[in-house]
C-alpha cells in the first residue's frame, strides 16, 4: 500500500492542507493521506497544544473521506521532531507499506536544515507540491499560498476565517482561538 505522510505543524490545518490531501489521493500518488502532527518542532515555531492540533486534523480528515487519518505518533517519540524519526517509526509501525513524505516547495530552501533529508529521499520518496509564491515543481499544481499564520492573523484581528478552514475545524479553532495565536 502506497502512504503519502503529510507533516506539519498544522496551526492550525486549512482549506490547503485539505487540497493538498485530496490531490494526493484522488491523483492516485496516494491510496491514502496520513496527515501528521508535528508534537515539538524541530526550529521551535510556537505552536497550540498538541491534542487541539491532532483534534483540528482529525475534524479535517473526517471532511476528506476515509482515506484521510490523522496520526499522532510524534507524541510518542523523543523531542524535538524530527521527520526521519517520525518516518523510521512509521515504517515500523506499518511493515509492508510504502510511506512517501509530502512536503511542500516552501520548504525546499531550508531542507539542508533536515536531520537526515538524504536518507528520507532514499527511504521515503518525496512528494514535492507547489504553493504559490515559491518554486513551481513539474508535475504538480501550484496550491494557494493559503497558511495557518494567516488564519492565526485573520483570528487576533476578529476577521473572517471562514474561507480559510473546514467548518469543523473552524468551529475548534473559534471556541479555541487564544491557543491558536502564538507564532
Amino acid at each position: 500500500m502506497e502512504i503519502a505522510v503529510y507533516g506539519g505543524s498544522f496551526n492550525p490545518p486549512h482549506v490547503g492542507h485539505a487540497m493538498v490531501a485530496a490531490w494526493l489521493h484522488w491523483t492516485g500518488l496516494a491510496e491514502q493521506v496520513w496527515l501528521v502532527p508535528a508534537f515539538n518542532h524541530a526550529f521551535e515555531k510556537a505552536l497550540a497544544p498538541f491534542p487541539l492540533r491532532v483534534e483540528a486534523c482529525r475534524r479535517m480528515a473526517s471532511s476528506l473521506g476515509d482515506w484521510a487519518t490523522v496520526e499522532g505518533i510524534e507524541a510518542e517519540l523523543p523531542g524535538p521532531s524530527y521527520t526521519i524519526r517520525t518516518l523510521d517509526a512509521l515504517s515500523k509501525r506499518h511493515p509492508g507499506t510504502r510511506l512517501r513524505w509530502v512536503v511542500g516547495s516552501d520548504a525546499l530552501p531550508t531542507l539542508h536544515l533536515w536531520r537526515e533529508w538524504d536518507r528520507i529521499v532514499q527511504d521515503y520518496p518525496p512528494i514535492i507540491v507547489g504553493r504559490a509564491g515559491y518554486a513551481e515543481v513539474e508535475g504538480a499544481p501550484t496550491f494557494p499560498d493559503i497558511s495557518s499564520t494567516e488564519v492565526r492573523q485573520r483570528l487576533a484581528e476578529g476577521r473572517s476565517v471562514q474561507h480559510l478552514l473546514e467548518s469543523g475545524v473552524r468551529a475548534l479553532v473559534e471556541e479555541n482561538s487564544g491557543l491558536f495565536f502564538g507564532d
